[in-house]
C-alpha cells in the first residue's frame, strides 16, 4: 500500500492518501494531494476575508459605507487616515483594510504613537543600533522594519511630537528608514494605515501638526461613526461580543425591553463602552435574560464604581501584620484561607487598576481571562 502525507505549514501531516496501487496511482494522489492543499490554503484566504467583514459588524447604512470604502481601497497601496471617537473601532478598520488586501500574509504591526514617551518613540519607529544611546545594548528593529512587507498602522497619529513629523514625513517620501544611532539607508515596504480622535485639520491651523504630512497620511480618509448615530447594530455588535468573549452557548440573553434601554444611551465610550457592559453582564448575571432595570444598573456604574463592585465579587483581605504582630497570632489558622484573602487582595487591586475591564485585570495578573472570572464565582459563591 502507498501512503502519502498531505503536509500543511512546517511540514505538519495534515491527513494521508492511501492507494493499493502505488504505481497506477502515485500520479493521481499526488495531484489530489495538491488540490487539497491549495483548497486549505483557499479556505484560510476566505477565512481572512470572513473575519475582516466581521470585523466591521453591523447592518446601518454608516457602517456598510465604511465596508464599501475597505472594499475600495484594500487592494491599492494608498495610505489610510481613520477618524472617529475613542472607542468606535478604528484598529478594527485598519486590520480589516489589511486583511482583505494583496498584503494579508504580510505582518499587521500597530504602534500607539500617544503611549509612548516622546524620546522614545523614534527608536519604536525606526529601531536603533547597539550603542546608540544608554541602555542600548544590542541592535533593534523598529516597527516600520516588523511590518516590512505587511502594514503598519499608526494609531494615534496626531498626538505624534511635531519633531518626529517631520521625520516621518521624510520615511514616507523616500520610503527609506535610518536607524537611531545608525548611517545605513533601509529600504522599507510598508502600507501606512492611521488613525485619530482628534480633529486633524484644526491641528494644523493651530500649527500642532503639520500639513504635508497630513496629506500624505490622508490619501484615503475614512470616517467612523460614534455608536450612538447606530444603535440599530446593536443587536449584532452585541452578539459579535458575546461570541468572543467566549458566551457561544448565549447564557446571557438581553430582553426587548434590554435593548430599547441601549439604545437611548448616548454611548460616550462607543464600542468599547459596550464591549466592557458586555463582558460585565456575561459575569455578573450568567444565565439571565437581562432587561432594562438590569441594564440600567449595568450602565449607571462608572469605570471607578465599576471596579468596586466586581471588586466585592472577590474576598476582603484583611490588614497586613505590622512588624511588632505575629504573623500565626496566639490560635491556629487555616493556611488555605490566609492564601486565598492573599489571592482575593491581589485580585482587587488588579481589578481597580484596571477600571474594571476583566482582560487587563488578567494581564497584570499573568493569568487567563476565563482563569480570573472562575476565581472571582469562586469567591463570591
Amino acid at each position: 500500500m502507498l501512503t502519502i502525507p498531505v503536509l500543511g505549514r512546517f511540514r505538519k501531516v495534515l491527513s494521508s492518501l492511501f492507494s493499493n496501487n502505488p504505481r497506477t496511482e502515485r500520479d493521481r494522489l499526488f495531484g489530489v494531494g495538491r488540490t487539497t492543499i491549495m483548497t486549505i490554503s483557499s479556505i484560510k484566504t476566505l477565512d481572512a476575508k470572513v473575519s475582516a467583514q466581521t470585523l466591521l459588524c453591523g447592518e446601518s447604512s454608516r457602517m456598510r459605507a465604511v465596508r464599501s470604502l475597505v472594499t475600495q481601497v484594500a487592494h491599492r497601496n494608498a495610505s489610510v487616515l481613520v477618524t472617529g471617537p475613542s472607542g468606535s473601532g478604528k484598529e478594527r478598520v485598519a486590520q480589516a483594510i489589511h486583511a482583505e488586501s494583496d498584503r494579508s500574509k504580510g505582518p499587521f504591526v500597530a504602534i500607539n504613537c500617544g503611549a509612548i514617551p516622546r524620546d522614545l518613540l523614534e527608536s519604536e519607529l525606526f529601531g536603533h543600533e547597539k550603542g546608540a544611546f544608554t541602555g542600548a545594548h544590542a541592535t533593534r528593529i523598529g516597527r516600520f522594519e516588523e511590518a516590512h512587507g505587511g502594514t503598519l498602522f499608526l494609531d494615534e497619529i496626531g498626538d505624534m511630537p511635531h519633531d518626529m513629523q517631520v521625520k516621518l514625513l521624510r520615511v514616507l517620501e523616500e520610503r527609506v528608514i535610518e536607524r537611531v544611532g545608525g548611517r545605513t539607508r533601509i529600504p522599507v515596504n510598508v502600507r501606512i494605515v492611521s488613525a485619530t480622535h482628534r480633529d486633524l485639520e484644526a491641528a494644523i491651523l493651530d500649527g500642532r501638526f503639520r500639513e504635508d504630512l497630513y496629506y500624505r497620511l490622508a490619501v484615503f480618509p475614512v470616517e467612523l461613526p460614534p455608536l450612538a448615530e447606530r444603535t440599530g447594530d446593536l443587536p449584532i455588535l452585541m452578539d459579535h461580543f458575546l461570541t468572543t468573549l467566549g458566551d457561544r452557548r448565549g447564557s446571557v440573553r438581553f430582553a426587548p425591553d434590554g435593548i430599547a434601554r441601549l439604545a437611548n444611551h448616548n454611548w460616550p465610550g462607543n464600542l468599547r463602552e459596550l464591549r466592557n457592559l458586555v463582558e460585565r453582564a456575561v459575569i455578573l448575571h450568567p444565565g439571565e435574560t437581562i432587561g432594562a432595570n438590569e441594564v440600567s444598573r449595568l450602565l449607571s456604574r462608572t469605570p471607578t464604581t465599576t471596579a468596586v463592585e466586581l471588586r466585592s465579587m472577590a474576598i476582603t483581605a484583611p490588614a497586613a501584620p505590622t512588624a511588632t504582630t505575629s504573623l500565626l497570632g496566639a490560635g491556629i489558622i487555616d493556611l488555605r484561607n490566609v492564601l486565598a484573602e492573599i489571592e482575593g487582595r491581589y485580585i482587587n487591586e488588579a481589578i481597580e487598576r484596571s477600571g474594571g475591564v476583566i482582560a487587563e485585570a488578567a494581564r497584570i495578573l499573568g493569568l487567563r481571562r476565563t482563569t480570573l472570572i472562575e476565581k472571582m464565582r469562586r469567591y463570591a459563591a
